[in-house]
């Protein structure tokens, strides 16, 4: 059970409307690399973690995403409110404003849709956690990729906070592998695959 606090993590203020930032922003909420995919990955993940302690980050950090998702959301809601019959067509902004007005739909950058294709939860604890740190650094890219073409202060500020975000979540996933490693070498995990590799090959 979850307590849930009435604020954003980061303030999100947006003086002024502009769809074509918003489209760009949305990838973050249902693109491939965005929060929606992440919290949905490690709220998943970590009911097969074997380390309790790394579990308990995949449900700390899953969480966090899904505030984070939540300032991408109201970022699009604010560069996108109250848009004038005129403004929408310029911005190129018609196809998504027919099929759902200014309402918050997940899709990508290039307006492909969410599917839970974009993450992936494999039950094996050293898989997920590189996935999780490839997931991580992806994320990153895209923030800063944003912030290379997008200029309003108002709009720089939220996106810079969550890019540090994403460094904090990566370095903690790599305390959680090397965690992990040392808990499943006390097991001879690695000398146990080592045993099935040569059996494996011999056939």
């Amino acid at each position: 059970m979850w307590c849930y606090e009435k604020r954003l993590q980061y303030p999100v203020k947006i003086a002024k409307t502009c769809p074509q930032t918003a489209k760009l922003i949305i990838t973050q909420y249902g693109g491939p690399d965005g929060e929606l995919s992440a919290s949905m990955r490690y709220l998943a993940q970590r009911y097969s973690m074997p380390v309790k302690a790394v579990g308990g980050l995949l449900t700390d950090i899953g969480t966090e995403e899904l505030g984070h998702m939540e300032i991408i959301c109201a970022m699009v809601y604010q560069l996108t409110k109250n848009l004038s019959e005129e403004e929408i067509v310029n911005a190129g902004f018609a196809p998504y404003y027919v099929d759902h007005t200014t309402a918050l739909w997940p899709q990508a950058a290039a307006g492909v849709p969410f599917t839970s294709l974009e993450f992936q939860s494999k039950g094996d604890a050293l898989t997920d956690l590189h996935e999780n740190l490839a997931a991580e650094q992806k994320a990153r890219t895209v923030y800063e990729n944003l912030l290379r073409v997008i200029h309003e202060p108002d709009v720089r500020e939220p996106l810079k906070f969550l890019r540090a975000r994403e460094v904090v979540h990566f370095q903690r996933f790599g305390e959680a592998l090397e965690m992990t490693k040392e808990k499943l070498d006390e097991k001879n995990f690695y000398y146990f695959n080592a045993e099935f590799d040569k059996q494996f090959l011999k056939k």
